[in-house]
């Protein structure tokens, strides 16, 4: 198209990230052409700037310049190998949602330098109206396990707002330094987004700091190696920027592996432990549409079937049914 348009978010759209509204409405714009548009003031919602995380509400008007005519752009191409990939990750799907076991180190969304991503494999996999699935929800590239993925609009809607009220159930299973103390407890704390140069880190920080946001996990030790490891399952309460990496670097028992919060000098790790963030999104409950209760659990990932075998620890001892930190807090 050729001049600027404005468009009404519909009652469906209630709640979608700006982004994900683009990706919807005009595929051609690219994520990292959005950003540009958006950082020069070109993309507006009720003439107010924004940001691509930004969440729309029915009613609001998007002001859109001129894109690519959307009509011109040819339909993508489904590769089978994608296809195939994307299938063996799949732990649960109905009509509405698939549910997968996301690897460790495949993004969710794209960025800067980030090529291959989970939102954009999911083109390949098309609902029966030609659709592309849409993210519900996000895990940070490192963290593995269960992601919620919806098959249409009307789903996406009723999901994302699931995860918004936090009627979702989350469990994380996580191998960290040292021994928690005490065993069990809730982390609360104010989190704020603080620029580095290895990019944004989130930082704890006392209430009233601009930017600051209220953060709550509970967490129980399953079990321990000494007093070097110990395998902690966790229950996020909010879910802000790597919560709950910041929030066990802040008991002092950092998750192994992490590049950006682990802050043990002189660490020296065990024989044998796999490479890589030991963060598992190991289950998911979460009421479905048609009023049923979806429980799924995650395998986990090799590197951390590596270290669980090297440190002792028997991952169908405990099952992720039996252990709740919250209920254990």
């Amino acid at each position: 198209m050729s001049a600027v348009q404005h468009r009404e978010v519909s009652a469906d759209e209630e709640g979608m990230r700006l982004d994900r509204w683009f990706a919807r409405h005009f595929p051609q714009v690219g994520f990292g052409r959005l950003q540009k548009l958006i950082r020069n003031g070109e993309v507006r919602v009720d003439k107010a700037k924004v940001e691509t995380s930004t969440r729309l509400s029915e009613g609001q008007v998007i002001r859109i310049p001129p894109v690519d005519d959307p009509g011109a752009v040819r339909p993508m191409r489904i590769n089978e190998e994608d296809v195939r990939f994307l299938e063996d990750l799949i732990l649960y799907q109905d009509d509405d949602i698939f549910v997968f076991n996301k690897p460790h180190g495949l993004a969710v969304q794209g960025g800067s330098g980030t090529t291959r991503h989970l939102d954009g494999l999911l083109k390949n996999l098309p609902n029966k109206k030609g659709e592309t699935p849409k993210l519900v929800h996000r895990l940070d590239r490192d963290t593995s396990g269960c992601l919620v993925v919806a098959k249409t609009s009307a789903a996406a809607t009723h999901f994302g707002s699931v995860f918004r009220s936090r009627s979702a159930r989350k469990i994380y299973w996580a191998i960290v330094a040292g021994n928690p103390t005490p065993r069990q407890g809730e982390i609360s704390c104010f989190l704020a987004k603080q620029s580095t140069t290895d990019g944004e880190q989130m930082v704890v920080v006392r209430n009233g700091t601009p930017g600051a946001v209220h953060s709550s996990s509970y967490y129980s030790t399953t079990d321990t190696a000494s007093r070097r490891f110990a395998w902690v399952t966790l229950k996020p309460v909010t879910g802000r920027t790597h919560q709950l990496r910041v929030h066990m670097a802040q008991l002092g028992t950092p998750i192994i592996g992490d590049p950006r919060y682990f802050n043990i000098e002189n660490w020296m790790p065990a024989p044998g432990l796999g490479e890589g963030l030991h963060l598992h999104a190991r289950r998911l409950v979460l009421p479905l549409r048609n009023g049923k209760k979806l429980d799924v659990s995650a395998p986990l990932p090799p590197h951390m079937l590596e270290s669980f075998e090297a440190l002792g620890f028997d991952a169908n001892r405990y099952d992720a049914q039996s252990v709740d930190p919250e209920d254990a807090a």
